[in-house]
């Protein structure tokens, strides 16, 4: 005499509790990849060209002033990332 309805309670709980586990684990899994997409993306000047070489240095070191981005002694680069970070949010 089992009672039915404990064990597909449990059941459900198990099942539940793996999909869940495994919905996390796939979303950072996901936000790792994003993560080194971004570190590759800003890894030269080259791989960034879209970002860091295609404006003109006045235009980005202006755009980090008004946003309260420090410029003084930093690579461009750097500069372009951190300006990128802040419009991402």
């Amino acid at each position: 005499m089992t009672d039915e309805s404990r064990r597909a309670f449990f059941r459900g709980f198990v099942e539940e509790a793996f999909a869940r586990t495994l919905g996390a684990f796939q979303s950072g899994l996901e936000e790792k990849r994003r993560e080194e997409d971004f570190e590759a993306f800003f890894s030269s000047y080259e791989s960034s060209y879209a970002l860091s070489l295609n404006y003109p240095d006045d235009i980005i070191l202006e755009s980090a002033r008004m946003a309260g981005i420090p410029t003084e002694g930093r690579e461009k680069i750097d500069i372009v990332k951190d300006l990128f970070l802040q419009q991402r949010g």
